[in-house]
């Protein structure tokens, strides 16, 4: 299975000590370029992830650092190993430092420094949607369906999910890493290339904390609520205040605490 990697490992118990294989998350470095085609290549760096869905990857997060709007501004990936090169014609030579990786990122942090902060709190989305109403009961199923399709977590405890869900609570979408904002920029990035119109009436469940750039991938595509099963953080939640959308945190047996925008949830 894409994601996983044997490794050879002691077990030592009570009973005394056994060895063999064991299953754990693969973590490995993606290096990412952008280009305009005509042969001026930008290097945005490397980012660690667990390999599989790398072009969606790419997309997820071209799209949340606001590289570009739609993905039909892209015309080809290209694809080498452990290299990707997305060609967007419409780039903007003279804007690229502005995006520019200034740090590799690892597994854990998706956005690096104060001056990347700062240009991702000026990148907002479509209007969010007033309309969506989605039952706690809902909510509550959808925490077991999610675990349920969580197969890299399943064997290794080593991967966070994101899942898109509709608001009747069908999982529509999943997507795992070992990188919390690499689940969500996959999640992003595969919708974003198929049926984006779907963001609007749906929301994400998380397997994980929340912290800032989480909420600025979901505002950025436009999906209006986004539920976790742990803790988010306080710039979460200035976030998500601040542009209207629906933060629930610690959702979990069957209980749920919402820190912005109430009026979608119903009991």
């Amino acid at each position: 299975m894409a994601g996983l990697r044997d490794v050879p490992a002691h077990w030592l118990t009570s009973e005394g000590i056994t060895k063999g294989m064991d299953i754990v998350c693969h973590e490995s470095a993606l290096s990412i370029s952008i280009s305009d085609g005509s042969g001026f290549v930008f290097p945005l760096g490397m980012t660690m992830r667990t390999p599989g869905m790398d072009k969606e990857l790419v997309i997820g997060l071209l799209f949340s650092e606001g590289i570009i709007d739609n993905f039909n501004q892209i015309s080809e990936i290209q694809v080498l190993n452990d290299e990707i090169l997305v060609i967007i014609p419409s780039l903007d030579e003279k804007n690229m430092s502005e995006f520019q990786r200034r740090i590799s990122s690892t597994s854990s942090c998706g956005v690096c420094g104060k001056d990347s902060i700062s240009n991702l709190l000026h990148i907002h989305g479509p209007e969010l949607s007033e309309d969506v109403l989605i039952k706690s009961s809902v909510i509550n199923d959808s925490i077991e369906e999610l675990r349920k399709k969580q197969s890299i977590f399943q064997k290794t405890g080593g991967a966070h999910a994101s899942g898109l869900f509709d608001v009747n609570g069908k999982l529509l979408f999943i997507a795992e890493d070992i990188g919390r904002h690499n689940a969500m920029d996959k999640l992003v990035g595969s919708i974003l290339s198929k049926s984006p119109e779907i963001f609007s009436k749906s929301f994400i469940l998380f397997s994980g904390r929340l912290s800032f750039e989480l909420v600025h991938k979901a505002r950025r595509a436009g999906i209006p609520v986004l539920v976790a099963i742990g803790a988010p953080s306080s710039l979460a939640i200035d976030i998500a205040l601040e542009h209207g959308l629906t933060l629930v945190g610690f959702a979990k047996n069957n209980n749920m605490t919402v820190y912005s925008g109430r009026g979608r949830i119903s009991h």
